[in-house]
């Protein structure tokens, strides 16, 4: 059943009235945020860890997806935020065991390998680097990698 006086968003959730004023579900949602004995759900850190990172909270970010990668650990869209978060917060070591859970997990998770790869090279280790990074390649068609053009096999030049 459809509401003709409701524009909808991409959720579903009715956003707006036509005139403009926030719909009444919206301040439903936002005032229960205040309840002194809710809890967040799983959906509500998730976006709010992605809020986070966004914002260039990187480490705020990370200590909010390791909760929820213990929740939901099989969850690729996560852990690979939370590497993501590990790496930009300087954590290398956490992003690294994190990108290899991923990797063993989803061999063909073509982004896993270029962060590993990058991880490793912040790390001062390029040899080590140099396979992820092409195996990132060929998951990802670059060909100008693969055949040595644009980086050094061995030492990331």
């Amino acid at each position: 059943m459809s509401n003709e006086f409701a524009v909808h968003d991409s959720t579903g959730f009715n956003a707006y009235q036509p005139n403009g004023e926030v719909a009444a579900d919206r301040w439903v949602t936002a005032t229960r945020l205040f309840d002194a004995d809710r809890e967040e759900t799983t959906a509500e850190k998730w976006e709010r860890s992605q809020l986070l990172f966004q914002a260039r909270d990187y480490i705020g970010a990370a200590r909010l997806l390791a909760g929820l990668v213990e929740e939901v650990p099989f969850q690729t869209d996560l852990c690979l935020l939370l590497a993501r978060a590990y790496y930009h917060s300087a954590q290398l070591a956490k992003a690294e065991a994190q990108l290899r859970v991923i990797v063993d997990r989803d061999p063909v998770e073509h982004y896993a390998h270029l962060l590993l790869g990058r991880t490793l090279e912040r790390q001062g280790r390029p040899e080590e680097a140099a396979p992820w990074l092409r195996l990132a390649a060929a998951f990802g068609g670059d060909l100008a990698v693969l055949t040595g053009e644009v980086r050094n096999a061995a030492g990331g030049r």
